[in-house]
């Protein structure tokens, strides 16, 4: 072989891989969606997330892949389904609170993009609300401030002078900051009320019954997840007890729960899905502001009112969003 021949051979041969490297497709890039909820808490809220991204170019199964992790209301499963999804480095991780504090921990180089019912900055999250800062932005859902509303709603609801029951799980993190800012309400509104206490299905099944036989005039469940995911157990019960009750998101009233307030969760998670959008085509979490929905439901479930005997004042039902009948 002549010398000019090996050398034109072994400049072709060198570029091969580049050739081949160049023809290969790329990565499809695929969000990790970690949640300490239920897939069937969800419903509707995951639509406006599918469809914010597909406004936004991506369509789940075509050009970008979702990995769910669900941990039920188990917040001790959390760690480990937000390390599982950082480990397989995915290109964004998507949480709602709290399990956005375990994927931060995981990751301080993937983008995160977070739905927090949790003031953000007080729980560490961003260094402020216009400016996040390193790799975490999100939705604010203002759901925890709302507590002092959802009691002021039910004050003006239910006329009977007896307490207020307050349903909470004390190991949801923020359990001590919603107390506190009940008990501050409860005083202004010069309404006594009571705590019960709940961890596990079990519990919550005392707890309403406690409250029977307290005679509580009402009761507000608080913002968590435990009890989101127990959605059904808890509008059961308070139909059962015949106890009128609130709670922040309209599936409860969907489910038969009397009252709901709260923020929109299908626009947050709407807004949620454009941003995972902006971050995939480059956008960086430091550069978006947290966002603050302006949007909140007041949602009335007239059969249950009625099955319960009580009257709704019409003032009530003059702000409602969505009175269900």
């Amino acid at each position: 072989m002549r010398r000019r021949q090996f050398i034109t051979l072994l400049g072709g041969a060198a570029a091969w891989p580049l050739a081949v490297r160049a023809q290969q497709p790329a990565r499809t890039p695929v969000v990790g969606f970690v949640n300490s909820e239920s897939r069937s808490a969800f419903g509707h809220r995951l639509d406006g997330f599918h469809r914010a991204l597909a406004e936004g170019g991506y369509v789940d199964g075509q050009n970008v892949i979702i990995e769910y992790r669900w941990a039920e209301g188990q917040y001790d499963r959390v760690p480990a389904l937000a390390a599982d999804l950082v480990h397989q480095n995915v290109s964004v991780v998507v949480a709602n609170y709290p399990a956005v504090l375990e994927a931060k921990k995981a990751t301080d180089t993937i983008p995160i993009v977070f739905t927090s019912a949790a003031d953000p900055v007080e729980v560490g999250l961003v260094a402020s609300l216009n400016r996040p800062g390193a790799n975490v932005t999100g939705i604010y859902l203002v759901a925890q401030a709302l507590e002092a509303k959802r009691l002021d709603l039910l004050n003006k609801l239910v006329t009977a002078t007896a307490s207020f029951g307050v349903l909470v799980n004390p190991k949801f993190r923020d359990a001590d900051r919603q107390l506190h800012e009940l008990h501050d309400a409860a005083i202004g509104l010069k309404r006594k009320i009571q705590i019960l206490r709940a961890t596990n299905n079990e519990e919550i099944d005392t707890a309403f019954a406690a409250a029977a036989d307290e005679r509580l005039a009402g009761l507000l469940v608080v913002s968590d997840p435990f009890f989101a995911r127990r959605r059904n157990q808890v509008v059961a019960l308070a139909a059962r007890y015949k106890l009128p009750a609130i709670y922040n998101s309209r599936e409860f009233a969907e489910s038969g729960g009397l009252i709901t307030y709260g923020s929109d969760f299908a626009d947050a998670y709407r807004l949620a899905g454009n941003y995972v959008g902006k971050i995939l085509k480059g956008a960086k979490p430091a550069d978006l502001p947290v966002v603050q929905p302006t949007k909140f439901e007041l949602v009335i479930n007239l059969t249950t009112a009625k099955a319960l005997g009580v009257t709704v004042p019409e003032h009530l039902l003059a702000l409602a969003d969505e009175v269900i009948e």
